[in-house]
């Protein structure tokens, strides 16, 4: 498979780390974001050149606009992004759930995937290619108790990945990708314990990362899921 550009966001756990070091094993240059100021250099100690890894909160769109215009200068419109970063609230009724709480889950969620569309994407239609990828979830195709504002943010990147895929050119793909039940922290914070009965990431790796690289136009608007084999 030709090396492709592949910006990705939320790199430093869990999925995003394990997509990383995939995509690279593979031979694929990834360009990536993350919060943690820490993570993130040990990620530009551990890959260096080309691939390159910077600090960026996706809630805030000047931070986000700050990495698309460094990640672009360095190496272009990306052929593959990977809108990955999530965050999870401690499961509890939505009632009893503060508002800044709720802010922030939607902030990053779902305003987080609109400010990387908005930096990348045009620089992606100018070039003439890409796919883009905005992981959901099965919690954003049903719904649990507890866990109602996650469930909201990721029915919301459905939807909004849907009417993407309707704006895009001839040749482009939006696809919201359900990644499957994984041994993640996050699914730690929702399942304790029970999370252990689940593939690692490393592990879910293997599987996702070749089905996301077979990605193409032909699948623009699919709700798709990793084959759990």
């Amino acid at each position: 498979m030709t090396s492709r550009t592949i910006f990705l966001t939320g790199v430093t756990r869990g999925l995003g780390l394990a997509m990383t070091e995939g995509f690279i094993a593979r031979g694929h240059t990834v360009l990536g974001c993350a919060r943690d100021q820490e993570r993130i250099a040990a990620l530009n100690a551990r890959f260096g050149a080309p691939h390159q890894f910077a600090v960026c909160d996706v809630a805030d769109a000047a931070s986000v606009r700050r990495w698309a215009d460094a990640a672009l200068a360095a190496k272009g419109a990306p052929d593959l992004l990977v809108n990955n970063a999530a965050i999870m609230l401690n499961p509890a009724p939505l009632w009893e759930i503060e508002p800044t709480d709720i802010a922030r889950i939607m902030a990053v969620n779902i305003n987080g995937v609109c400010h990387a569309i908005r930096y990348l994407v045009p620089a992606m239609i100018a070039a003439g290619r890409g796919v883009i990828v905005n992981v959901s979830s099965g919690w954003g195709r049903s719904t649990d108790a507890r866990v109602a504002p996650y469930c909201a943010t990721k029915w919301a990147i459905e939807g909004l990945t849907q009417a993407l895929a309707q704006e895009l050119p001839r040749g482009f793909a939006a696809v919201a990708l359900n990644p499957g039940i994984i041994d993640t922290d996050m699914l730690r914070q929702c399942w304790s314990a029970e999370a252990a009965r689940f593939p690692k990431p490393d592990r879910w790796a293997t599987r996702a990362v070749p089905f996301i690289l077979e990605l193409s136009s032909k699948d623009n608007g699919r709700a798709l899921t990793v084959p759990p084999r």
